[in-house]
């Protein structure tokens, strides 16, 4: 007898299998063969990605399945894998497998057959020339890197200064009938393979842009920098060095008004050198005073010495003084005398 939930589980599992496939398999596998020099095929990011993915290649009926000899790292995850030009063939179906391992489980990631002459993006095209051809015509020509010149469709965009929108025109050489001198313009080239030679989307990037004409707005940015290089440059300098120049020749005169103003105390030393060296110090002799004249200033001490001295002292008897001699109430308790010589 069979059980019921037993039959479930086949298809649990094959739905578990689905699931991890779809969240290990990347977006899609993206080819790009650049101007037929190399290709990348890339299936995401490593922001995105999180397995550690392997690519396998082979041409339908042509090669055995060989796996990407340069693969593409980003954060330490393979993103793409680079096909150098020896391993690209174009016109022949072209597969990719990628495996997703993870956890120790491999999960195959098969991709849609490719042909590789409709992966091809041109490079951009270089030497964008304006010539003019009468008063009022341009005509615009440029080269293309790409091999394979007839297998190129190209557009031209351009604009000028007083347009709000770009204009695009498809041919192979540009011609402008009617120009006004009074614009700006500017313009672009770019290239993708024609059908022809293969059925794509891929434009080439936008080539370095080329200018023609009168661009008031632009002359005058230029002018007006070219002023400020002068300021900076030179007159800025030049105005430094005369104002400081002219700061010196300030402050020398300063400094000369100012001795004027209040002059200097002068130094004694060199006008007293004879005083104090020739003549030993001797003003007299210095000022040239005859020697007579100081003679005459010198003190004289000839003169005679009076020598003065005390008498002792004698005590006054109690007798009868004679008539005219002044009695002890007169003179007082002491005798004084003096003696002249």
């Amino acid at each position: 007898m069979a059980v019921p939930g037993a039959s479930l589980v086949p298809i649990l599992l094959l739905g578990l299998g689905i699931r991890l496939a779809a969240a290990h398999s990347p977006a899609g596998v993206e080819c790009i063969l650049f101007n037929e020099e190399y290709m990348t095929c890339t299936w995401g990011s490593g922001q995105t990605l999180t397995a550690n993915y392997s690519l396998y290649y082979w041409y339908e009926n042509r090669s055995p399945v060989a796996e990407c000899k340069q693969y593409l790292w980003e954060r330490g995850v393979r993103t793409g894998c680079r096909f150098e030009q020896s391993e690209i063939i174009q016109f022949q179906p072209f597969h990719v497998r990628v495996n997703a391992s993870q956890d120790g489980r491999i999960l195959e990631i098969p991709s849609n057959r490719m042909e590789l002459q409709n992966l091809v993006k041109p490079e951009a095209p270089v030497n964008l020339t304006i010539r003019n051809m009468s008063s009022n015509q341009l005509q615009l020509t440029w080269s293309s890197p790409y091999p394979k010149a007839h297998c190129l469709e190209h557009v031209v965009k351009y604009k000028s200064n007083k347009d709000t929108s770009w204009m695009e025109v498809k041919g192979d050489i540009f011609s402008f009938p009617s120009v006004d001198y009074e614009k700006f313009y500017t313009f672009y080239v770019r290239s993708k393979i024609n059908n022809y030679c293969g059925s794509t989307q891929l434009w080439s990037e936008w080539s370095v842009p080329v200018f023609w004409g009168s661009n008031t707005t632009s002359k005058g940015m230029a002018e007006e920098q070219l002023q400020w290089f002068w300021i900076h440059t030179v007159l800025i300098p030049i105005a430094s060095c005369l104002l400081l120049l002219v700061l010196v020749v300030l402050l020398v005169r300063m400094e000369r008004v100012w001795v004027i103003i209040m002059p200097r105390i002068p130094n004694p030393n060199k006008n007293f050198d004879d005083l104090f060296i020739t003549h030993n110090g001797d003003f007299q002799e210095w000022v040239g005073v005859p020697k007579d004249v100081v003679e005459s200033f010198k003190p004289n001490y000839s003169e005679s010495i009076c020598h003065v001295s005390e008498l002792p002292y004698e005590p006054l008897q109690d007798s009868i003084h004679p008539p005219g001699v002044p009695g002890p109430q007169e003179h007082g308790p002491y005798k004084n005398s003096y003696v002249g010589a």
